[in-house]
């Protein structure tokens, strides 16, 4: 069974940080809306540190960052999880992330963990992951 989380108003690093627990405990977790996925802080700063995060490294040797909204989601939950290690490459398998909700989710019940909510934000400064994507190139 998929536990579907919808990412729509949750903050990026607190929601993966839930999801990379969960994942290695064995559950397998589809995000959709990766798009709507919120980061705390001022526009320029993020956009700033996402640029620079992107232009890290040179194009043959990496290391490479992601455009798309739902490969930074993933990306973000894999810098949580012990990745190189066999229990945290299974572990990420077990991870899906989608931008928008696929035909295959749209009636089933989807889960907003409270710990992740944007409500808990004491200032009103934020990014969606969509707009960084789209600040950095991507097409999706």
């Amino acid at each position: 069974m998929v536990t579907v989380i919808d990412a729509d108003g949750l903050l990026l690093g607190r929601m993966a940080s839930l999801v990379a627990k969960r994942a290695l405990s064995g559950e397998e977790i589809a995000i959709v809306n990766a798009e709507k996925t919120v980061i705390s802080g001022s526009r320029a700063r993020v956009l700033a540190h996402y640029r620079e995060k992107r232009s890290r490294g040179s194009r043959e040797g990496g290391p490479f960052f992601p455009r798309r909204p739902d490969h930074i989601v993933k990306r973000t939950i894999r810098g949580m999880l012990p990745y190189k290690r066999p229990g945290g490459r299974d572990a990420l398998k077990r991870v899906k992330v989608y931008v928008g909700v696929p035909a295959g989710f749209s009636g089933t019940e989807r889960e907003q963990p409270e710990e992740a909510h944007i409500n808990r934000l004491n200032t009103p400064k934020m990014v969606t992951v969509g707009a960084v994507s789209t600040f950095l190139g991507a097409k999706y």
